[in-house]
C-alpha cells in the first residue's frame, strides 16, 4: 500500500483494489447499476475519479457500507492489505426494501412433493403392466 496524496483513481480500480469485487468488469458493473455514491453524488461510470479523504456509500446485496477513502492502492494485494485502503464510518446496514427479501415458500404436504424413484415405477407398472424391467 502506498499513500498517493493528491493523486486520483478511478472508482472501479479502487473498487477492485479494496476487493469489494472480484474483477474490475464486476466493480464497473456495481457504478453502471447506481449502487455506488462517491461524495453524496450517484456515480454512474467507473471513470469516476476517487481520491484520499472522499466518501464511499456502497450497496452489495442487502448492505449498506458507508467508507472514507484512506489511500488509494498500488496493487490488488492481500485482504489485509485491501482493508487498509479504507475506513468504515458506519457498521454495515441491513436495507428495509422488499424486492430484496427472499420470496415466500409456499407450504406444502408432506409427501406431497416430487415423486421418489419408487413412485416413478409404481407409475410405470401401473401404465404397462407387461413392460420388461430396465437390466
Amino acid at each position: 500500500m502506498t499513500d498517493r496524496s493528491g493523486e486520483s483513481m478511478r472508482i472501479d480500480k479502487w473498487l477492485w483494489h479494496a476487493r469489494f469485487r472480484k474483477t474490475r468488469a464486476l466493480a464497473q458493473a456495481l457504478c453502471a447499476d447506481g449502487c455506488v455514491t462517491l461524495n453524496g453524488a450517484t456515480v454512474t461510470k467507473a471513470s469516476a475519479q476517487v481520491r484520499a479523504g472522499d466518501e464511499v456509500v456502497l450497496i452489495l446485496g442487502p448492505m449498506r457500507r458507508r467508507l472514507r477513502v484512506a489511500a488509494l492502492g498500488a496493487r490488488r494485494g492481500p485482504a489485509p492489505e485491501a482493508q487498509a485502503l479504507y475506513e468504515d464510518l458506519a457498521p454495515p446496514e441491513r436495507l428495509a426494501d422488499p424486492v430484496m427479501a427472499p420470496a415466500p415458500v409456499a407450504p406444502r404436504d408432506s409427501g406431497s412433493g416430487r415423486p421418489t424413484k419408487r413412485d416413478r415405477r409404481a407409475l410405470n407398472k401401473l401404465r404397462d403392466p407387461w413392460q420388461e424391467p430396465p437390466g
